[in-house]
């Protein structure tokens, strides 16, 4: 009787609105004084009007998180002659911990001087096509063009260059699997060299100190050089009887085949499983159409870096606590998702969405909501949401990744 009495004042309690389970009442579909919904102090249209779910988050949002959105649009770019580059690190955006992010231009012949890093660096070309030149510590040496679509890995340590092809040159993402990496401390040959004495520079290469009287006093960092001839030639030129390095340095993601595709996008990844090299950083490149879902689904082993390519999408983050915040993204935007936070990602624009979700991880891993739903005995099921099981057999099977 008990237990009768109990679920018949469950059955009397007034049930929240749906998408809406929070009290007091939340968005702006709960806004009975309309007054509630206006802003009539001080603002930009321009940017505000980019944010919508800022502005009017949906109902089912509890609660704040850490700001999940920076960006490349307001990010001051570094201006050379022969290109720019600009960055977001952690410094600039404090949820990043595990990946920094650069974007840099190139022009047909601007040379990213020779260096190497104390991280690892992934790359992904947004545009145009590009030279890189890469040696890893047995001596062998890889050179190789890249284009729209391809991306690159070098390991922490190894020297490597870039250089920009024609006939408008190229632009590109960089990641370093270390979010406080930035592309302003890197390690230059030029600065070495300056700051090396010429009795040891003679020592070193065996020829005459003045050999290095006019080596650049400064660094050099992006400048304009000749446009490269055939490619052959310098792979030729650089190798020097070690062999070839066991794996490629790059890899065409564009190109490759899709790990899932259905009406509604698709979804291609290059990991340590078909992109050997690459040992610390996981990728895949989302495709969505309109309206179509980047299912709910959260990432295990890594936390999520997101660089926005085209279209506009919405993302829902989830925590404990309950947390729940949406947030809006556009073309050249950067998310991040803490490791298995709960996310979905929605195309709500007119065209094609596409982003890049980039982790410090050997492989790429996500754990699918209706998969796991639909791997748990649907009575199990059934009692957590109160749906029946005929229902429940209904929902998508085998991680459906995008929907429809």
């Amino acid at each position: 009787m008990a237990t009768a009495s109990k679920r018949e004042t469950a059955a009397r309690r007034p049930i929240p609105s749906f998408g809406n389970p929070d009290l007091p009442p939340q968005g702006a579909i709960n806004a009975q004084n309309k007054a509630s919904l206006t802003d009539p102090g001080p603002r930009s249209e321009a940017i505000g009007g980019q944010f919508p779910s800022a502005q009017f988050p949906p109902p089912t949002d509890v609660s704040d998180m850490p700001m999940f959105w920076a960006s490349f649009n307001n990010a001051p770019k570094r201006v050379q002659n022969g290109g720019w580059a600009r960055q977001v690190t952690q410094y600039d955006f404090a949820i990043a911990e595990e990946i920094s992010g650069v974007d840099m231009r190139l022009t047909a012949g601007g040379i990213r001087e020779m260096h190497w890093h104390l991280a690892a660096e992934w790359g992904y070309v947004s545009y145009g096509s590009c030279r890189i030149t890469v040696l890893d510590d047995q001596g062998r040496a890889y050179v190789s063009d890249v284009k729209e679509g391809d991306i690159w890995y070098f390991p922490a340590g190894q020297p490597h260059s870039l250089q920009g092809l024609g006939p408008d040159g190229c632009e590109f993402l960089l990641c370093f699997d270390d979010g406080k990496a930035t592309e302003y401390n890197t390690l230059l040959v030029t600065d070495w060299i300056a700051h090396t004495p010429p009795e040891i520079l003679a020592a070193n290469f065996g020829l005459p100190a003045e050999t290095f009287a006019n080596i650049p006093l400064n660094q050099l960092y992006i400048f304009q050089g000749e446009v490269p001839g055939p490619l052959a030639a310098d792979q030729a030129s650089s190798a020097q009887g070690e062999g070839a390095p066991p794996y490629p340095y790059t890899f065409s993601l564009k190109g490759s085949a899709a790990a899932k595709k259905t009406k509604g996008g698709e979804v291609r990844v290059a990991d340590s499983d078909n992109f050997k090299v690459s040992s610390t950083i996981a990728a895949a490149l989302v495709t969505l159409a309109p309206g179509a879902l980047r299912e709910m689904h959260w990432h295990p082993n890594g936390d999520e870096w997101q660089y926005w390519i085209k279209g506009h999408g919405r993302m829902t983050l989830f925590d404990a606590g309950p947390k729940a915040v949406t947030q809006d993204f556009h073309a050249g935007d950067i998310g991040y998702v803490k490791r298995a936070h709960g996310h979905y990602v929605q195309n709500v624009g007119d065209g094609e969405l596409q982003f890049l979700e980039v982790f410090r991880a050997a492989h790429f891993r996500d754990v699918s909501l209706v998969d796991w739903l639909t791997h748990t005995p649907p009575a199990m099921v059934a009692q957590h949401l109160n749906i029946d099981e005929a229902t429940i057999a209904k929902f998508p099977r085998g991680k459906p990744i995008v929907m429809p």
